[in-house]
């Protein structure tokens, strides 16, 4: 991984919907090697800026380049990234596992090992062959989390990653986003939990008022 790039840039990025502003005039880096939290009232476009990235809307105005690469124009997706935005729909009749292991099968080859780590970071049961239609909003919020850092990836884009996750669930994924950090991944998260900003984050910023600030 290149450490020394950044792995997203927005310039100038702006989303109307008709004669409505959502927000505009946004610009943003985030370094390799780093995590970056978004806070700001609900409605403000902290999802929405996460679905730009992403490549699932595209901006009214601006660019938005990850690795260097203009999204909507040289890819349609990001490589290398892995998301948190909505949550996924999972097979309902399959258990966390297996799940997990039909999306592994569709990619780089990830053996049960892996599957079995991302589990207990989120702090699901390996063993539970319980069906996810069963799941709490909670449990599948832990499940959505594990399929986004199932490849490790180099760009990890998360919307309110411990929403409905009880305090006790919280440790294992900040230390492991931390270790993801480390190794040289570029995180983006939103959140409206400010400790949450201040534990982990090493740049930190609020949407708030059609504008990106950033909160030093």
């Amino acid at each position: 991984m290149e450490q020394s790039q950044n792995a997203v840039e927005l310039k100038n990025v702006a989303k109307r919907f008709n004669q409505w502003t959502l927000f505009e005039n946004i610009d943003l880096q985030i370094p390799t090697a780093s995590i970056t939290g978004i806070s700001g009232p609900n409605g403000a476009g902290k999802s929405m800026l996460l679905r730009i990235i992403c490549g699932l809307v595209k901006p009214t105005a601006g660019q938005v380049l990850v690795w260097g690469k203009r999204i909507g124009e040289e890819r349609d997706f990001p490589e290398r990234t892995g998301a948190l935005i909505d949550v996924p729909g999972f097979l309902p009749g399959f258990s966390a596992a297996r799940n997990l292991q039909i999306l592994a099968d569709m990619g780089d080859e990830i053996d049960r090992s892996r599957i079995a780590e991302v589990l207990t970071i989120v702090g699901l049961d390996v063993e539970n062959r319980q069906p996810v239609h069963t799941y709490s909003v909670g449990m599948r919020k832990r499940l959505g989390l594990a399929q986004a850092i199932l490849e490790e990836p180099a760009l990890l884009l998360l919307d309110e990653p411990t929403d409905s996750i009880d305090q006790a669930g919280w440790k294992n994924v900040y230390e492991y986003l931390i270790q993801l950090k480390e190794k040289g991944s570029a995180i983006l998260l939103t959140s409206n939990n400010l400790d949450e900003i201040t534990i982990l984050c090493d740049q930190a910023y609020i949407l708030k008022d059609k504008q990106l600030f950033p909160t030093d």
